[in-house]
């Protein structure tokens, strides 16, 4: 296995994940700041490193395997992370419910592979739509703090619950273009 920039980027955005975790919790007055900064600087390499091995031809098995769960764990521990800090019952539902449709369609899409039917469940707009204000969201919440008169952790909120709809509307899309499959169908 060759450490490319691509790889690198995936795992930088891993190792980010406790700096992430310990800036939040860390009684200091940026603290909070500094770890949305690291969040959106790990969003951001989600991208970038996808993008980047496409376009220098440096794409890996390793890779492919590594960046949906770097970026499944970056979501899950600072979701997990946002709910201890406000253990609110709408919030709670929200957690369980993009927590939940991860482990289903990556449970699905390893089973679709493995039946050699991955395409049926490949990553669609409604995905990339989510993943937008999720990540948005998430970023929004670690923030906290007002900016200029702003209240972006409720701002965040709202755009949580809006990807909370789009993350429900995209498993139903994955589950039932997987539907005639499990069923034997095809």
């Amino acid at each position: 296995m060759t450490l490319t920039l691509p790889l690198l980027l995936t795992l930088l955005r891993v190792a980010v994940i406790p700096l992430v975790l310990a800036l939040f919790y860390l009684d200091w007055t940026y603290a909070r700041q500094l770890a949305t900064v690291l969040y959106t600087a790990a969003g951001i390499t989600d991208w970038l490193d996808g993008y980047l091995a496409r376009r220098w031809n440096q794409e890996s098995k390793f890779g492919a395997f590594l960046d949906p769960v770097a970026d499944k764990l970056l979501v899950a521990v600072c979701l997990v992370m946002l709910l201890r800090d406000d253990p609110g019952g709408i919030l709670a539902v929200i957690v369980a419910i993009i927590i939940g449709r991860e482990i289903t369609i990556s449970a699905l899409r390893e089973w679709m592979a493995a039946l050699g039917q991955r395409t049926s469940v490949a990553v669609s707009w409604i995905g990339k739509w989510k993943t937008g204000f999720q990540m948005t969201a998430i970023g929004m919440m670690i923030w906290q703090v007002p900016v200029f008169g702003m209240p972006i952790y409720d701002i965040g909120y709202g755009l949580l619950l809006i990807a909370a709809a789009l993350t429900l509307w995209s498993m139903f899309v994955y589950l039932r273009a997987a539907w005639p499959i499990m069923l034997g169908r095809k």
